[in-house]
């Protein structure tokens, strides 16, 4: 069998790193609509026993997983009334749900749940003012509460968050924030959570709604964010590298072919960047291998954009070194 020529190799690796890079971005965008048995089995799990009433008896409840392990259930009456339990595997730090009003974290309102170091549980609303702890305001927000009190507790490894909202009319489609961290909170001040997801949730039927401002606009820029960036990175550039390795005997075709395809490759590259760029700010996900990937990529691409307006003649005494750095 032939060997694979090592330049090839590292065309395929690259072209592998992107397309794993993508499919990340298709899991965090597509990944909080799985259902299961295990889920169906854990909305059975009688809350009477560790729950006050109304959290312990909601009427026509509905049971939907969100996001990872994150599991809603909540019970809607005809005057508007919403009561919720939010539940997930926990270990420490805090976990919290936000509203918000555009499915941004900027002026959102949060409730968050964490048990102390004394084993006591404390849930607290916060609002959402700026993006860093200090800004995250505890005992604030524009969340309805009503007179009911909110509760925390454990069972066994799974956290519950129940409160109680009132509403003037129906609550159905609803950007809903999803955040933990492993850090416990500090005099009720928030530590930087571990990661965090966005979706569109909607309560009148019980649905992640992906029909909405989901699918228009976040939806069609992922599908164009990876089609620039396979077209660019995973396709022209390589192309691109090909000819500059193998057809050399066709001088001086080689180069303008290499030297145009390239910048093409760039060009698609670039676009596929800001793109993302505006996808991640309606996205809201937290996904820093993609993202570093993307960058790491991008750069390479800088670089090389630099070693074209940096070549040197051939008979230069740089010329040498300018190879390396080309390479």
């Amino acid at each position: 069998m032939e060997e694979i020529p090592r330049f090839g190799l590292l065309n395929l690796s690259f072209l592998f790193v992107v397309l794993i890079s993508f499919m990340q971005l298709n899991v965090v965008v597509e990944g909080g609509n799985m259902e299961g048995d295990g889920n169906n089995a854990l909305c059975n799990t009688d809350l009477s026993s560790f729950l006050p009433f109304p959290y312990s008896n909601l009427p026509n409840m509905v049971c939907k997983p969100l996001w990872n392990s994150y599991l809603l259930r909540y019970s809607q009456t005809k005057d508007h009334e919403i009561t919720i339990v939010l539940s997930t595997i926990y270990t420490s730090g805090w976990v919290g749900i936000g509203f918000s009003r555009d499915g941004k974290m900027l002026n959102s309102s949060c409730m968050v749940g964490w048990m102390n170091m004394e084993g006591h549980g404390r849930i607290k609303q916060y609002y959402v003012k700026g993006f860093i702890p200090s800004e995250i305001k505890a005992d604030e927000g524009e969340l309805p509460l009503t007179n009911v009190p909110p509760f925390v507790a454990i069972q066994g490894a799974t956290i519950y968050l129940a409160f109680q909202l009132k509403y003037n009319k129906t609550l159905k489609t609803q950007p809903i924030l999803l955040a933990f961290s492993t850090k416990n909170p500090h005099h009720h001040r928030l530590t930087v959570h571990d990661d965090k997801t966005t979706l569109y949730f909607d309560f009148s039927s019980g649905k992640t709604d992906s029909s909405t401002d989901l699918s228009p606009s976040i939806f069609k820029d992922r599908r164009t964010h990876g089609t620039l960036a396979m077209l660019g990175w995973g396709l022209f550039l390589p192309v691109g590298a090909i000819l500059a390795r193998y057809f050399k005997h066709n001088d001086p075709l080689w180069y303008y072919l290499h030297v145009s395809i390239q910048f093409i490759g760039f060009i698609l590259g670039v676009a596929a960047v800001v793109v993302g760029l505006s996808l991640n700010s309606k996205l809201h996900a937290f996904i820093p291998q993609h993202k570093g990937i993307g960058i790491f990529v991008f750069i390479l691409t800088i670089l090389q954009v630099f070693a074209f307006l940096s070549r040197p003649s051939t008979d230069s005494k740089y010329r040498r070194y300018w190879n390396w750095y080309h390479n």
